[in-house]
């Protein structure tokens, strides 16, 4: 068990398990679009997927900047913390709003690998990122609540055993608020898969295993309903500064493998007689994407000490996950330009971690909306949306 205080122990100990998946690893899955179960599989029995849930439901425990470290060390490592990271993040809804029987019945499993919480059902074809113009339903029945509606961008559906759902069970039109009427389920995936629920798998530029969801009168017992009816909004809401300081940390631990890649490469290649490195034009634009890197970096360590100082760290968990994709999308250009043609080769691994790290200026918020909210709550701009 690991200790707050500890976190470079923690970090060689992630760079440790890494270790045993190596680029052929991921490639391998690239080509068959197929999800790293074994590389999941060392992550939970080594006990890091279950940092963030406390000692007594079997977790380590830690605080989230643990967790942080965690998130870019695998990335640093030139693996793919996507294919799990929900489950840190996703765990903080259960934690903060669950019930005491619900943490019983559940945490301890998932702490022991018996158990995968990593599906978020939330977005919707039809409202993106307006999550309160969702439409999924939940309609109260005796001891249960029968769902219908669609999801899309459900990642790691068909992989996982839970999935924190959010449902509209009030019609907006009966709603004094928008962000009213959502509430938050945790769904047994095992039990809805034999009756009404369709998994429909997503190809995408990277390997991510998404898939849309479709909901035909999945029954979900009352018991599983999160806190109160209506408040799902709020619940979810509260868990997205750590979702924003996790992803950050991912996209640091990106740049900083792109920038660690690209000055190695720089050093070694050896054109018109001289180290590429030598020249400016190439050792300038990595030398900007480390200085950028760092500064997304300071950010992120901002945003985890207002977290965990229980400040507000909403401005700051934003300006940290915009910068930092950012910073790793300024480095994995640059660490192309660097290979030149190598660059887009296969067994470079880096044409795959830049289709990965892309994807970080889109979600799970786009840069757009991040502007909005910075304009709006930190400069007192007119609401745009």
């Amino acid at each position: 068990m690991y200790h707050a205080s500890n976190h470079s122990e923690i970090r060689d100990a992630v760079a440790k398990v890494c270790h045993g998946f190596p680029g052929e690893y991921w490639r391998k899955l690239d080509r068959e679009m197929a999800y790293p179960a074994d590389f999941v599989a060392a992550l939970t029995a080594s006990g890091f997927l279950s940092a963030l849930i406390p000692e007594e439901y079997g977790g380590a425990g830690l605080p989230l900047s643990a967790a942080a470290v965690i998130m870019e060390e695998i990335q640093r490592q030139g693996c793919n913390g996507a294919a799990c990271h929900a489950q840190m993040y996703v765990m903080g809804t259960v934690l903060r709003h669950g019930s005491l029987q619900q943490k019983r019945r559940y945490l301890p499993r998932i702490a022991a690998g018996e158990l995968r919480l990593q599906a978020f059902g939330v977005t919707e074809p039809g409202s993106g990122t307006d999550t309160t113009a969702l439409r999924t339903s939940a309609r109260r029945q005796d001891d249960h609540y029968v769902v219908n509606g669609q999801k899309i961008w459900t990642s790691r559906a068909a992989q996982s055993d839970l999935m924190l759902l959010l449902a509209r069970t009030t019609p907006r039109e009966e709603t004094a608020k928008r962000t009213a009427g959502l509430s938050v389920f945790i769904l047994d995936m095992r039990e809805a898969l034999k009756a009404g629920l369709t998994i429909r798998p997503i190809r995408t530029m990277m390997n991510h295993a998404t898939t849309e969801v479709f909901f035909d009168n999945v029954r979900v017992p009352a018991e599983n309903l999160v806190g109160e009816e209506g408040e799902g909004f709020r619940y979810i809401l509260s868990g997205m500064n750590a979702e924003r300081i996790l992803i950050a940390s991912e996209c640091i631990g990106d740049a900083k493998w792109f920038i660690e890649k690209a000055s190695s490469y720089a050093k070694e290649r050896h054109v018109f007689g001289r180290p590429i490195g030598q020249n400016q034009g190439v050792q300038f634009p990595i030398a900007k994407a480390y200085a950028n890197m760092r500064a997304a970096e300071l950010m992120v360590r901002e945003a985890i000490r207002r977290y965990e100082a229980e400040e507000n760290s909403g401005a700051e968990a934003n300006m940290a996950k915009m910068l930092a994709a950012d910073a790793s999308f300024e480095a994995a250009n640059a660490c192309i330009q660097t290979h030149g043609g190598f660059g887009f080769a296969e067994e470079y691994d880096i044409e795959r971690k830049f289709r990965e790290t892309r994807l970080y200026q889109v979600a799970p918020i786009s840069t757009n909306l991040i502007l909005s909210y910075i304009a709006e709550h930190v400069l007192d701009m007119p609401r745009s949306y």
